[in-house]
């Protein structure tokens, strides 16, 4: 398999850490290990008693059934830990997909829910977002009529990365359905899950009313955790779980040994944490509904329904990659061009997921007036 650059995380590891004013992060701010540790009384002595061994491939019993408790269908002996969301997606590709197979993909996507699949030999439909008068746009018409004989699996992701689009509660039934009709493994990047604005939006986990769905979740991003490297794979499907787990062994083994256990603390404290990312998502998009009001002739906001990030457009005649780069190097400000979705030079994501979106946003809006009025 030769896979080709991920360029995303190759413009991220120019500026990540360089760039001190970074406002397109896809993660929710960072907790402290103190912070986890002072969410229960006794972890931090737990902790420093915790073995450092070896821990057991599928993910610590403990942990599988903090998990497990996300979900209204799925055991522990369903839920399969990896190193982050990017080795359960190239776990889950390896062993779900064959040369000359067929995928269809949500597009714009994170790289490596279709890359991966391109590797290996398969062949790739883009199943478009719209931008429509009131934002992002679905077009279940698309998905059906892209369906062939060779089709495999459908890849989706809601809460959407980088649009903030959610899927409504009668399009996920209808994707459902047309997996089911045809008998298409159906892989769901839900790593955005409880960021939704609102609580009656938030969807099942497609596992919990699939039996062919592999649902995807992971410790970075709702749960501000990214440093962990906690992800995994909630599934029904006992031949996809069997041979992910025992493609594991050629990856990472088993996990860290500390890692699962702040995991498994924070799962514990679920409420607390995701209260307090999701109120600072929302404190932070009022601040940006009042910067893009302002702005309205040079950008068109689409407006997130869910999760830290949002995809603008750029409503000038000029180059949104030229307009990034020349950003980061007079004001430090980090903002991701829309070319690293293969999505154009008019779109740029957004992350407000963090404390310091104020002090970005004003920056910006420097060079806002500077250069783009």
């Amino acid at each position: 398999m030769k896979l080709n650059e991920f360029k995303l995380e190759r413009f991220f590891a120019k500026y990540e850490f360089k760039a001190p004013y970074l406002m397109c992060c896809s993660d929710c701010e960072a907790f402290t290990v103190q912070e986890i540790l002072d969410l229960e009384p006794g972890a931090g002595n737990s902790l420093k008693a915790h073995w450092l061994g070896y821990t057991e491939s599928q993910g610590s019993p403990a942990l599988r059934t903090e998990i497990s408790k996300l979900y209204s269908k799925v055991n522990p002996d369903e839920i399969l830990v990896h190193s982050g969301a990017e080795e359960a997606i190239f776990s889950f590709m390896n062993v779900a997909l064959n040369p000359g197979d067929h995928v269809i993909v949500q597009f714009p996507y994170y790289q490596s829910l279709y890359e991966v699949a391109r590797a290996i030999g398969c062949e790739i439909s883009e199943w478009k977002l719209q931008q429509g008068n009131r934002g992002w746009e679905l077009d279940l018409d698309y998905l059906k009529q892209a369906i062939r004989g060779n089709t495999k699996a459908i890849v989706i992701n809601s809460p959407h990365n980088p649009t903030g689009y959610l899927i409504s509660h009668s399009e996920f039934e209808a994707v459902i359905e047309i997996a089911r009709e045809k008998n298409l493994l159906l892989f769901s990047d839900e790593v955005y899950k409880y960021l939704e604005y609102a609580e009656s939006d938030r969807l099942p986990w497609a596992c919990d009313v699939y039996e062919n769905a592999v649902s995807l979740g992971v410790m970075s991003k709702s749960f501000g955790l990214p440093g962990l490297r906690i992800g995994w794979v909630a599934t029904r499907n006992r031949e996809i779980y069997t041979a992910m787990a025992a493609f594991k062994d050629y990856t990472t083994i088993c996990n860290s040994a500390p890692s699962e256990f702040l995991a498994e603390v924070a799962l514990r404290n679920k409420k607390q944490v995701l209260e307090r990312n999701l109120g600072l998502i929302k404190s932070n998009l009022e601040l940006l509904d009042d910067f893009f009001l302002r702005y309205d002739s040079l950008f068109i906001w689409n407006r997130p329904k869910a999760g830290p990030i949002a995809f603008p457009k750029l409503n000038l005649d000029k180059n949104g990659e030229d307009i990034c780069t020349d950003l980061v190097d007079k004001k430090g400000v980090l903002i991701l061009p829309g070319t690293y979705y293969d999505f154009g030079d008019s779109y740029f994501r957004l992350g407000y997921g963090r404390k310091n979106l104020k002090a970005c946003l004003e920056r910006f809006e420097e060079y806002v007036k500077e250069n783009l009025l």
